[in-house]
């Protein structure tokens, strides 16, 4: 931090605090050197609190908080939040690597609590760019002011993404002229609404969806509802998690997955779903066990169907249901099915926010318009000035909103922020190449991608100084 004219100067401004940003405030806290400020414009923190159900838990383990791949020594860490709330004894005896998401989101709470950096209840509406200083536009508790910093962390996350043909009964819903039409990211605070209703149809085939179908399966015969889970995938993909393919959460294939071309890039983020959008394998197990013992008192008032892509929804108030209309993929056929309720496990989608919208001109493009990110996560006209933090899918691949590559990119940042390494690096993890090897040599030929400084695998990328 510094100050000129008067004006207090931060070293970088951090928007949107999501469990990623969180993380560089609290790696950020002990750093002496370096101020940064912290804006989110919610009250408090809360992660997905429309998905907190009872029994669901993280998919990776609880070494992938915001600090500890970073900083195994943090205050900050979350066995040092189980021990300073007195729950580090029975997680022990829990045996279980993996934590609640309900306990995450606490533990997430009691950082933030700590870190005088973080402002929440503040909103950003506009940023400008003057003198080799961003000035950004805030709203806040004290109203309107003025902040000043030489480096953005753009962290807003994502939001809530329901496909276009379901868009209309999703807005009928939401302004009463409808039915009962949500994203899952609102599940909880309407379960009891949705469980009124005499048939309900979830749209997705990710964690959340099968957490929904689960739970909802488990209480329909109480409430006598008929039950549909619906994806556009051919089946009911598992998560992958083998420990090979965890390598894939490396900084050896984000080297290698940036220096690919776009059009390969675009392509491999379409084939490689399965690896952080599927299943947790034991949900699917316990959802066929529970369907395999209601079937046993005849059958199960519910159908999943698969290879079905939405394409075309409307409400029919005089019969209370939803028409929906579906195309299945394999078949070629079409069908409808009708639904009082229908709820989109559908994802989330990065929405550029628009109070960037006057310092276009500091934010470098693909050809796409999208973020040209660096290997480095920066995103700016000028190297090591607009950092962004799970907007990145696009360059570096399907690691990008992985909660365990959270405190490796922040060291990066870190490192182009300070100009130092101010937490280790890693460059090597992996067992395997994911590139050609260098040593390979073509018949008659000369050694083919040969090993040049900067390059893993054979392939070139921007490997860390």
């Amino acid at each position: 931090m510094s100050t000129h004219d008067n004006r207090r100067i931060y070293d970088f401004a951090a928007i949107g605090v999501g469990p990623f940003n969180l993380g560089l405030a609290a790696l950020t806290e002990p750093v002496e050197g370096v101020e940064g400020i912290f804006l989110e414009q919610r009250e408090s923190f809360d992660w997905h609190p429309g998905m907190m159900l009872e029994p669901a838990h993280l998919q990776v383990p609880f070494m992938a908080d915001l600090v500890t791949l970073a900083d195994p020594t943090s205050p900050y860490s979350f066995l040092n939040f189980l021990k300073q709330t007195g729950r580090l004894y029975r997680f022990y005896i829990r045996e279980n690597f993996y934590p609640l998401r309900a306990e995450y989101n606490q533990y997430c709470q009691w950082v933030a609590g700590q870190l005088a950096s973080v402002r929440f209840g503040t909103a950003v509406l506009d940023t400008a760019y003057d003198g080799g200083v961003y000035r950004l536009t805030v709203s806040g508790p004290d109203g309107t002011e003025v902040l000043f910093a030489r480096r953005l962390v753009l962290g807003t996350g994502t939001s809530p993404y329901v496909p276009e043909a379901g868009a209309d009964i999703v807005a009928g819903a939401a302004d009463r002229s409808g039915g009962v039409a949500f994203h899952n990211a609102d599940y909880l605070a309407r379960k009891a609404e949705l469980q009124q209703r005499r048939s309900i149809t979830i749209l997705g085939s990710g964690q959340s969806a099968a957490e929904i179908y689960h739970e909802l399966l488990q209480e329909a015969d109480v409430h006598g509802y008929q039950l549909n889970w619906v994806t556009r995938s051919g089946r009911f993909f598992p998560l992958e998690y083998t420990k090979l393919t965890l390598e894939m959460t490396s900084p050896e294939y984000v080297d290698y997955f940036h220096g690919l071309p776009q059009e390969r890039r675009d392509h491999l983020n379409k084939t490689q779903k399965n690896l952080y959008k599927g299943i947790n394998s034991d949900l699917i197990d316990a959802i066929y066990d529970l369907l395999y013992a209601k079937s046993l008192s005849g059958m199960v008032n519910s159908q999943l169907l698969t290879h079905s892509t939405l394409t075309g929804a409307q409400w029919d108030p005089a019969a209370g249901t939803h028409t929906l209309q579906f195309h299945h993929g394999e078949q070629g056929a079409s069908y409808t099915l009708d639904s009082e309720a229908v709820v989109f496990a559908t994802g989330y989608g990065y929405r550029e926010p628009a109070f960037l919208a006057g310092v276009q001109d500091r934010i470098a493009r693909d050809s796409a318009g999208r973020f040209d990110v660096d290997r480095n996560y920066s995103t700016g006209v000028v190297p090591g000035e607009i950092f962004v933090q799970n907007a990145e899918l696009h360059t570096h691949g399907f690691v990008t909103p992985d909660l365990g590559m959270g405190a490796y990119r922040n060291s990066c940042i870190l490192r182009e922020i300070t100009g130092r390494e101010v937490y280790p690096v890693e460059r090597s993890i992996a067992f395997q190449q994911f590139g050609s090897p260098a040593a390979a040599v073509p018949a008659g030929g000369s050694p083919a991608g040969a090993a040049v400084p900067g390059t893993v695998s054979g392939v070139e990328a921007e490997v860390p100084a």
